[in-house]
């Protein structure tokens, strides 16, 4: 009990530092086709996560498949099929479930919002599926689906969460 104690006002600390930090630029990000002109032959960057366009000066990121049979491997691999390009956009939506949520299908914080995509009230998810309670890939494909309907895609929702807190 003393050291999950510990963990907790541990925990409480590192986000109340998280909170002092002050943005002081916004980063510029590459377009997939600046990625792509960037790899000539692949399309979707050279497999070390970050590289240089030639002459841009463009520093891109791209995102490699989270490890499989994890909520996240489910959402890599979902993302396609709600248009966005998983190298392109799983680490927006990373950001943005891992904090809040922690990727765990049965997280719930006090206002009521629940689940992996923190839906408020939860039972909005039940769109998706009668499960939406315990599946994990209910949720994530509620929350796809909440992503592209109301910001376009993760990377403008993370940045509407980076702003204002939640999205």
């Amino acid at each position: 009990m003393t050291l999950l104690e510990a963990e907790r006002e541990q925990l409480i600390a590192m986000t109340a530092a998280a909170r002092t930090l002050t943005v002081v630029a916004k980063p510029k990000l590459a377009s997939p086709a600046q990625v792509a002109a960037a790899n000539p032959g692949t399309g979707t960057g050279s497999g070390t996560g970050i590289g240089t366009a030639p002459s841009s000066g463009v520093t891109y990121i791209t995102s490699s498949p989270p490890d499989p049979g994890t909520a996240q491997s489910t959402a890599y691999n979902m993302m396609a099929s709600f248009g966005f390009s998983p190298q392109t956009y799983f680490g927006c939506l990373l950001d943005i479930w891992n904090r809040e949520s922690g990727w765990v299908y049965d997280a719930e914080n006090a206002s009521g919002a629940y689940g992996i995509p923190q839906a408020l009230p939860g039972s909005k998810m039940a769109s998706a599926g009668a499960d939406w309670q315990t599946d994990p890939a209910t949720q994530i494909r509620w929350g796809l689906g909440y992503i592209k309907d109301v910001y376009g895609n993760p990377c403008s929702a993370w940045a509407f969460e980076e702003a204002n807190g939640y999205y």
